[in-house]
């Protein structure tokens, strides 16, 4: 079966475009089809200047938002990322096979530590290197697919070169993955901005359609979306961004064609207030069983528990392999006998 794994790194409270853009797509398509691993990347929050008791806030709401958007802990497994040592583990290794020029090519470390400096911080080395724990968070795995949107490709695609080098340097040790991005509403964009991904560290509230909405804030923020020159409604990605992301959205929702649902409009008014009905439509269950699990919290920590536990059985084997294969020496197994046999 073929094994698919993402993940969801806990910087902001979860927002309109994670849902259509990928837990949607993780819940109604990939933990039916594969053997699917979902996992709240939290060591990837660290890259930045941050606080503690937030990151452990939005982990454990990003958990919540995961199970509540239908992901099915007996069909896939749901663990956070620091809660199994193989990551870390894996991506010091996979830091020996990376090079400087890489990780300074990666569009996202130019334009995160461009940000940074721009507010007058320092850049973290992790900044840098992240894209290679990102991998390892891959590979660790043996993951054929990865369902990301298009601003995370290039970060397959170095866990692709990571895995190709690692495997002809020192023997078959890792799976070769492949991306995999959705079709319609990859990148939902902001509703005020939209030239920029509707992203859940931004500071822009007003263009952002949280999870966790009210139903009256969602249809604030959708009625006042920026617009384009003109009064026809045409869809042009182009030359008419904001109205080609609001006729995306309502398309996502519905699941509708952009260009023929734009036919059916003569004004801007009647396509925001329909897309405003679909996207509080779309959300209503998730948010009713969000509440439900929030009145639960040990439901959810049993299942990050034995989440964890399930894959930490699945990276451990392969990063074993990949330390023995790079030249290291076995552990003492524990029985208190060197495993010197398992590295023959």
């Amino acid at each position: 079966m073929t094994r698919v794994f993402s993940g969801i790194k806990p910087t902001g409270h979860l927002t309109l475009g994670n849902y259509l853009g990928a837990m949607r797509q993780w819940a109604t398509v990939d933990q039916h089809r594969s053997e699917a691993l979902f996992c709240i990347v939290d060591l990837h929050a660290l890259t930045v200047d941050h606080d503690p008791a937030r990151v452990r806030r939005l982990s454990r709401q990003a958990a919540t938002l995961l199970l509540a958007s239908g992901l099915d802990p007996d069909l896939c497994t749901v663990f956070v990322q620091s809660h199994v040592d193989e990551h870390a583990r894996l991506s010091y290794l996979l830091e020996c096979v990376a090079t400087d020029g890489e990780m300074r090519r990666m569009i996202q470390y130019k334009e995160k530590a461009a940000r940074e400096q721009r507010r007058g911080g320092s850049v973290r080395l992790s900044l840098l290197t992240y894209p290679v724990l990102m991998a390892a968070d891959i590979l660790a795995y043996g993951t054929d697919e990865v369902p990301v949107g298009n601003d995370q490709t290039q970060h397959v695609e170095l866990a692709r070169d990571l895995a190709v080098r690692f495997n002809q340097r020192y023997g078959h040790t890792f799976v070769v993955p492949r991306a995999m991005n959705p079709a319609v509403a990859a990148r939902v964009m902001n509703l005020q901005d939209p030239g920029s991904k509707m992203g859940k560290s931004d500071d822009s509230g007003p263009g952002i359609v949280y999870l966790l909405d009210e139903p009256d804030t969602v249809r604030k923020k959708v009625m006042r979306a920026v617009t384009d020159s003109g009064s026809e409604v045409v869809y042009d990605r182009e030359s008419r961004p904001g109205l080609a992301n609001l006729l995306e959205i309502l398309a996502a929702c519905t699941g509708g064609d952009p260009e023929q649902l734009a036919d059916a409009y003569d004004g801007y008014g009647a396509l925001k207030r329909d897309t405003a009905d679909a996207v509080i439509e779309v959300l209503r269950p998730l948010r009713e069983r969000h509440q439900e699990l929030c009145a639960d919290p040990g439901h959810v920590e049993g299942v990050l528990r034995e989440g964890a536990a399930r894959a930490r059985g699945i990276a451990r084997p392969t990063v074993d392999a990949a330390y023995r294969a790079i030249g290291l020496l076995p552990a003492e197994s524990e029985d208190g006998a060197v495993a010197l046999n398992a590295a023959r």
